[in-house]
């Protein structure tokens, strides 16, 4: 029997893409995770903000996300249309905020999510 020789080359750069590319999963899955955090804590705002007696869940039910960008972005929002309104208020009616409050704590998580996903 023969003897065969096998050259591999390009490893390094396939360990390099490996790599990043099970960074890229976890960074969307840290996404999707904190998109849907988000989703959770702007309905539960909706019960602490919205104290003038006239709710009835219209906009905690509209709340949704959406993931784009490949799973690198994710949206989450109100959708009815004064949601708006309710959230920084008008000059005849005092602001609501459900959206901001539970944006704040998030963000914080959200950015020591990533910060963990680097090191």
């Amino acid at each position: 029997m023969g003897s065969y020789v096998m050259k591999f080359t390009g490893l390094n750069e396939l360990q390099r893409g490996l790599i990043e590319r099970s960074k890229l999963e976890k960074a969307k899955q840290t996404v999707l995770l904190n998109g849907d955090e988000l989703n959770k804590r702007m309905k539960a705002q909706t019960k602490i903000a919205f104290v003038k007696g006239y709710s009835n869940g219209d906009t905690a039910g509209s709340i949704n996300t959406t993931i784009t960008d490949g799973g690198l972005t994710a949206i989450v929002g109100a959708t009815t249309h004064y949601s708006g309104y309710v959230e920084r208020g008008t000059r005849f009616m005092a602001a609501e905020p459900f959206a901001k409050p539970a944006f704040n704590v998030q963000k914080r998580i959200f950015n020591n999510d990533l910060k963990r996903l680097v090191r």
